[in-house]
């Protein structure tokens, strides 16, 4: 009995932590879309937006730097190179600080979004996740 509990502890602890808001992060994507659109592999519009910053669809689960069509900084390119995938967690961190967040993962604090999400970065990953291809 006590190593059933001792296991569903550590399964509990190893769980993710994530804990956004899908409904309030498609609120706060507002101030997103002035850079960014969603839009799904079909054409399908989700959330219309700029074409600045790399289409969104898809973000959690993707290699960083990956979105056909954009050149990204050097921060993401190494990410790229690195193989480094996009996590809601690690989604919400680069959108806090996107340079700080570049530059604590090892990578060039380099980056073309200087935009610094300060409240709702886990509720906007969180939306992002909701709406991506996993999702559908």
């Amino acid at each position: 009995m006590k190593q059933m509990l001792t296991a569903a502890a550590l399964i509990a602890l190893a769980a993710p932590a994530f804990a956004g808001d899908a409904e309030n992060g498609e609120k706060e994507f507002k101030k997103c879309k002035a850079c960014h659109m969603i839009v799904a592999d079909d054409g399908t519009e989700i959330y219309k937006g700029g074409k600045t910053g790399p289409n969104l669809y898809g973000v959690i689960g993707r290699v960083a730097g990956s979105a056909d069509g954009f050149k990204y900084g050097d921060g993401l390119s190494e990410a790229n190179a690195a193989g480094f995938v996009w996590t809601a967690e690690a989604v919400a961190g680069f959108m806090t600080d996107p340079k700080s967040w570049l530059k604590e993962q090892g990578y060039s604090d380099k980056s073309k979004m200087s935009f610094k999400l300060r409240k709702g970065a886990e509720d906007v990953a969180a939306y992002l996740a909701s709406v991506g291809p996993a999702a559908q």
